[in-house]
């Protein structure tokens, strides 16, 4: 479910660029990060080269490419090998994608609290904690959340604590 700002700048000029920038990103975003297609909002937006500035000068000057990736997720839900594996895979992709790209190109893994974050009106941490209802009785709660009386947490994942129903 996450949310994805790709901007761009670049010479080559394509009537199906932005969707190829999208259809790119969350290719890489289902298969590296194991994020849902079906629930991943990407916002694409054009930049122009003369108003994109590197090493102080505008990359329409250097006629080179380059993009700022700012993709928020529920924070634990990737491993660092896995965030790195995303940058490196974006990098060569964005490449193919928009030409030769200037070495300062940017993409941030946003990890954002699964109860400050989510969409539908439900937060990460709600959505959770209504699949383990549905699940036989099993939520996540964040350790030391004050909770209802319940059974003491029988696991641990990624530094949420399981709860029995």
């Amino acid at each position: 479910m996450p949310l994805i700002t790709a901007s761009y700048t670049t010479s080559r000029q394509s009537p199906s660029l932005k969707a190829d920038i999208a259809s790119a990103v969350s290719e890489l975003t289902a298969k590296i990060l194991h994020k849902d297609p079906k629930v991943t909002a990407i916002i694409v937006k054009s930049v122009d080269a003369g108003d994109w500035f590197a090493g102080g000068k505008p990359l329409a000057e250097q006629k080179l490419a380059s993009y700022w990736i700012d993709i928020h997720v529920t924070e634990g839900t990737n491993t660092k090998d896995e965030k790195a594996a995303y940058l490196a895979a974006m990098f060569k992709r964005m490449a193919e994608i928009l030409g030769p790209l200037h070495p300062e190109t940017y993409l941030h893994v946003d990890e954002v609290k699964g109860d400050a974050y989510g969409f539908g009106g439900l937060t990460q941490l709600h959505r959770r904690q209504a699949r383990g209802y549905a699940e036989g009785g099993m939520t996540l709660q964040a350790a030391g959340e004050q909770s209802h009386p319940r059974p003491e947490a029988i696991s641990s994942r990624r530094g949420t604590a399981l709860r029995r129903c």
